[in-house]
This record gives C-alpha cells, sequence and structure tokens, in this order.
C-alpha cells in the first residue's frame, strides 16, 4: 500500500533521474491540510498554493483530488503498519505483543511525518467508492489486531471486536488531545493496555 512513492523515488535514483520533487511536497502539503481539516475542507487550489503552483498544474501529478487522498491514504496505512512492524519484532507473549503493537501505532500518529495522521481522519463525507477503497486499506492494516486479541485469554464470552474497536478508538483519538513535553506515546500506549488487563 505504502510502496508506490518511495519505490518510484528509487528506480528514479537508479536511472540516474532526480525524484519529483514537486509531487512530494504536494503530497507533504496535502497530507498537512488533511490531517488538520479533513480530506473536505482542502481544495486542490488550496494545496497547490502552499507549494507555490497553479492549481491546474497538480492534475499532472494527480488525475484528481480522490486519486491524490488515496495516495495519501495508502502512504498513511504504509507508515503506521511499519511502525507496528518494527514494534512487534522482539515483542514475546500475547499482551505484550498487543502492547508493542499499541506502542508502534501510536509512535506513528504522533511523530512530526502528516502522513500518519490522514488515517484517522473522518471518511464519511467522500465519495462512496473512494471510501470503499479506503476502509478496505484501513481493514486491511487492522488484521494484525484482530490476530493479536485473538490471542489473548479473555474471560468468556468477551467481545474481542469490541475490544479492538475500543483499543483503536482509544489510540486515534489520541493526536486530538496530546502536546509534547507530558507522557511520551510508548507511555500512552503502555498504559492503556495495563488498564485493559487489569479488567
Amino acid at each position: 500500500m505504502s510502496g508506490s512513492r518511495p519505490h518510484r523515488a528509487a528506480a528514479a535514483a537508479r536511472n540516474g533521474r532526480r525524484p519529483d520533487n514537486r509531487r512530494t511536497a504536494l503530497l507533504a502539503a496535502a497530507a498537512r491540510r488533511f490531517a488538520q481539516g479533513g480530506f473536505v475542507a482542502a481544495s486542490m487550489r488550496d494545496i497547490a498554493q502552499e507549494v507555490g503552483m497553479l492549481a491546474g498544474s497538480m492534475y499532472y501529478h494527480f488525475a484528481s483530488k480522490d486519486a491524490l487522498i488515496e495516495e495519501l491514504y495508502a502512504l498513511g496505512v504504509g507508515q503506521v503498519t511499519a511502525s507496528v512492524e518494527r514494534a512487534l519484532q522482539d515483542a514475546r507473549g500475547p499482551w505484550p505483543r498487543l502492547e508493542a503493537a499499541c506502542v508502534g501505532h501510536l509512535e506513528a500518529l504522533l511523530a512530526h511525518s502528516p502522513f500518519a495522521r490522514v488515517m484517522t481522519a473522518d471518511l464519511s463525507h467522500l465519495p462512496a467508492r473512494l471510501r470503499r477503497r479506503l476502509v478496505a486499506q484501513r481493514d486491511a492494516y487492522e488484521q494484525l489486531f484482530v490476530a493479536l486479541i485473538a490471542d489473548l485469554t479473555l474471560p468468556d464470552g468477551a467481545d474481542r471486536r469490541l475490544l479492538r474497536l475500543h483499543v483503536l478508538g482509544a489510540l486515534n483519538w489520541t493526536p486530538t488531545w496530546y502536546r509534547p513535553g507530558g507522557a511520551t506515546p510508548a507511555d500512552i500506549a503502555r498504559a492503556l493496555v495495563r488498564a485493559l488487563r487489569r479488567r
């Protein structure tokens, strides 16, 4: 999901061409705009103006706003996925693995890069076809948490789906209140899992 842009840049480097820095700048500007105000609030003109480009020139890089959103969303999902997979590499045992995944997820969301934050944007106002594609990307990522929660020893009758939604909802809401200088993203994620485990 997240490999298209990096792969293009790597291919360009191998072929002696410079990566398309204008495209990179547009993606970064769009990610900042969408992360702050949602997908609907920012227009293609707004994004183009931020990087000193005419709005019409954006269509050289992206066929439509939907295409831009889909690529950004894939980059965001890819960043969060990579962070979680790194965090899981050395984790052993069901609860430590869930904790590691939560740490990886939250560290990606609260990093300086705006791409991961796009993953938590409201999809409800997007066209239905685009929304289905983005939800499919999100659902594929969330299979990591489906598997992690399936491994937990829980009381009989525990609703694992609701537990997953609770965990991801708590993590994804954190950027709305988090301020640097207090508890770290890792501290917050670990505290969440400890609270769940005590229950």
